[in-house]
């Protein structure tokens, strides 16, 4: 009988811990993980990034966009509006490194996008307070050569809790101290 106790006690306890961890794990397909080379540099050409929402959230998404550069910090971030079936297309060196937050300009570096939820005004705020909503797709250019160009899907990653924490508290850092440097724009589209 006391087994039998301590092994409903055990898997109650195991049921509670999953359903907790479920609870703050970001849904699964919401964070697009890509690079950019060669960006603002004389004789290649521009850069784009591409995003779509195909509709199966039932509802327009945020494109929380978050620019690294190579060493890893944060140049800049904004959040852009996608309609169920839109398309939006950034310039990388317009609108995903044209303000950076140090006023160094990138010529490679890192962009994550994170699908998250979009306000019934359809206007995004700055990704300081995202709602994960899986959705979003993404496709990028990368500049090898001024003569060579290719483009593919940018790669699913795990998003977690401590991941959402950081880049929206990093954004929210250069939303405070940036002085209007760092904040990204959403191209053109949808």
């Amino acid at each position: 009988m006391r087994i039998t106790t301590l092994v409903v006690c055990a898997l109650a306890m195991a049921l509670c811990a999953g359903s907790a961890w479920a609870s703050t794990t970001p849904p699964a397909d919401t964070l697009k993980v890509d690079y950019f080379a060669n960006a603002n540099t004389a004789g290649a050409p521009d850069g784009t990034v591409r995003i779509t929402n195909p509709g199966t959230a039932g509802t327009g998404l945020c494109a929380a966009i978050f620019v690294f550069d190579p060493y890893e910090e944060m140049s800049e971030c904004c959040s852009c509006y996608v309609s169920p079936d839109g398309l939006r297309t950034l310039s990388v060196n317009t609108d995903l490194t044209g303000n950076p937050l140090t006023g160094v300009t990138l010529t490679g570096g890192v962009v994550k996008i994170v699908s998250s939820y979009a306000p019934p005004s359809k206007s995004c705020p700055l990704p300081v307070d995202m709602i994960p909503t899986a959705a979003i797709r993404a496709w990028a250019t990368h500049i090898q050569s001024s003569s060579t160009i290719t483009e593919t899907a940018s790669q699913d990653a795990t998003f977690s809790s401590w991941e959402q924490g950081t880049l929206q508290s990093e954004c929210r850092a250069i939303n405070v101290d940036g002085s209007g440097h760092g904040i990204c724009s959403c191209g053109s589209g949808d």
